[in-house]
């Protein structure tokens, strides 16, 4: 299988030389639109002057005249009327003029061959030494008319530029394909580096830092993949984390469970303690069934919700059911309940939103001393309604905040150490507030009271995570 080195150089060097036979035939069909005839009437008007010229002049064979101006870089092919030829200077690659050609010239004629020469796909026809490819003109001397034929002698004219544009080209090709695979060493390093990488993750290896500082393309990808892999030892941490915390919740009444339920079948215990401890298994098991159901609700927040289950549904006949169905616990410790509520309608999941209200409302119940107050608010705007649930309990000091949402995070004896509480009460409101894209804020002070503050708009958005 090749490696993306390879195939990079491979891709890069077939462009190269594809290019090249490209601008080849290109170049090659300009010459035979464009050049063509040009370079035509260019050798036809040097062939009609070196006619007149020798005409001219005082030389006795017309083979001397020509072999001086062989030296210029021409080439001249004579023929006469019996078929006799003379060549003179380079020679040419094939002599393929036909007979029907010569008579034609021999007859006044001037015959144009580099125009009329037959198109080739990848010769340029100016480089093609043939005797097909020259100019034909009639000569007169002795009294004898004879067929010239003349071409540039491009070996001679072009031998050294030839050669220099050759060398050129190779020292580039080479040069070129060289740094292709500096280059491409370059580019792929990173992409090594990120695969290994891949697979240290794999493995179960979170802890990596690709020492990559580049700004381009791969650059970046390195830059998300290590944030990738941050986020993933974060999780990992968070999961363990979780499992810990779960074992511990469950563990501990469990513990209760069993000690108690030995102490009832070994022992000889009074009706009174005997009530007791059944008491205390009866609370313990609550207590798992709480911590189970929540484990519930945070899987099936976690797999998310389908969209047909969204409805429109009014936040304020929610808060006064929950207060409602919560009349027991408030009014055992004389709490007076305010609300300043209006009809505030939204979309979204009601039966989760219930889950937010009860939990906000029996949190500010269970911390509050009695004859304590709590006011329910509700406000809005176009756009989102705003609920307030504030308490005059015993607060919450400014360290535990930052944390009051995660997962099994108990702030102290005094706020959070109950029978029942599991610490996934509030990760819950803050998962459930979240799905309905809206935001959770509390503020409180130790002693004074907490308030929290829910905002969710009206319209869930189509585009939600």
């Amino acid at each position: 299988m090749r490696t993306l080195y390879v195939r990079i150089i491979m891709t890069t060097m077939a462009i190269m030389i594809i290019s090249a036979l490209i601008s080849f035939m290109v170049a090659n069909t300009y010459y035979h639109h464009y050049l063509k005839q040009e370079n035509d009437e260019k050798i036809t008007e040097i062939a009609k002057n070196v006619v007149e010229i020798y005409e001219e002049s005082d030389f006795a064979n017309i083979s001397d005249y020509l072999s001086t101006l062989t030296v210029l870089g021409y080439q001249f092919y004579l023929i006469d009327g019996r078929g006799n030829s003379e060549l003179l200077g380079a020679p040419f690659r094939k002599y393929n003029i036909d007979r029907e050609t010569v008579e034609s010239v021999l007859t006044g004629h001037i015959y144009h061959g580099i125009r009329d020469n037959p198109r080739k796909l990848l010769v340029t026809g100016f480089f093609d030494n043939e005797l097909l490819n020259t100019i034909g003109i009639p000569v007169e001397t002795n009294g004898e008319t004879l067929a010239l034929f003349v071409r540039p002698n491009t070996v001679q004219q072009f031998g050294e530029m030839r050669i220099f544009l050759a060398v050129s080209i190779g020292v580039v090709l080479i040069i070129s394909f060289l740094s292709i695979v500096i280059s491409t060493s370059y580019i792929v390093r990173p992409i090594k580096k990120l695969t290994e990488a891949t697979k240290k993750i794999a493995a179960g290896n979170y802890h990596l830092k690709l020492d990559v500082h580049r700004r381009d393309e791969i650059g970046r990808l390195a830059n998300h993949f290590s944030k990738m892999s941050q986020s993933l030892a974060e999780t990992e941490q968070n999961r363990q984390e979780f499992v810990s915390n779960v074992s511990h919740e469950i563990q501990s009444p469990l513990t209760s469970i069993q000690g108690f339920s030995q102490a009832l079948r070994e022992h000889d215990v009074p009706e009174e303690m005997r009530q007791h401890y059944l008491s205390i298994i009866e609370k313990e098991s609550k207590r798992l069934s709480s911590l189970s159901k929540q484990l519930l609700t945070l899987s099936f927040l976690n797999k998310g919700l389908d969209d047909e289950a969204v409805q429109s549904f009014d936040i304020a006949k929610q808060l006064r059911e929950t207060v409602s169905s919560t009349e027991y616990q408030w009014r055992q410790k004389e709490i007076t309940i305010e609300l300043n509520i209006s009809p505030s309608i939204v979309r979204g999941y009601p039966q989760l939103m219930e889950l937010v209200w009860m939990n906000l409302v029996t949190n500010a119940i269970r911390y509050m001393d009695r004859h304590g107050v709590i006011t329910l608010t509700t406000k809005q705007d176009q756009t989102a309604v705003i609920v307030t649930v504030e308490d005059t309990g015993i607060g919450i000091s400014k360290e535990h905040l930052p944390h009051l949402f995660e997962r099994f995070y108990k702030v102290d004896k005094a706020r959070t150490r109950t029978d029942n509480s599991t610490g996934l009460g509030l990760a819950i409101v803050k998962e459930i507030i979240e799905l309905h894209q809206g935001t959770i804020m509390v503020e409180s002070e130790r002693g004074k009271g907490t308030t929290f503050q829910v905002t969710i708009p009206k319209v869930l958005s189509p585009t939600r995570d």
